[in-house]
């Protein structure tokens, strides 16, 4: 494999990580909220709350979604490493104190 296509495979598996985890929280703080709320009906009395909710992960995220998500990542990161871009970073002014 190429050297750009192990950096696509990298990039591709970093994402699909983050998307994960992004919403593995959302599950998580999902179910902590279910549980707050189970226990404020059930002060008084010890209902049944079913322990395997949640307990897997399953998502799928569209190949397409990702590759946009790639393509925009690369496009900024052209943009950061051209002239422009460094110029951006130096934080120069104009003649008129504007940033160029």
């Amino acid at each position: 494999m190429s050297k750009n296509k192990d950096n696509d495979e990298l990039l591709r598996a970093q994402i699909n990580d983050i998307i994960e985890a992004d919403i593995q929280l959302g599950i998580n703080d999902y179910l902590e909220e279910k549980e707050e709320k189970e226990k404020e009906n059930s002060k008084g009395f010890g209902g049944f709350v079913p322990q395997d909710e949640g307990k897997e992960l399953n998502v799928k995220v569209s190949n397409n979604e990702v590759d946009k998500i790639m393509k925009e990542y690369k496009r900024l990161k052209r943009l950061e490493k051209s002239n422009i871009g460094q110029v951006k970073k130096m934080g120069l002014l104009d003649k008129d104190g504007n940033p160029l």
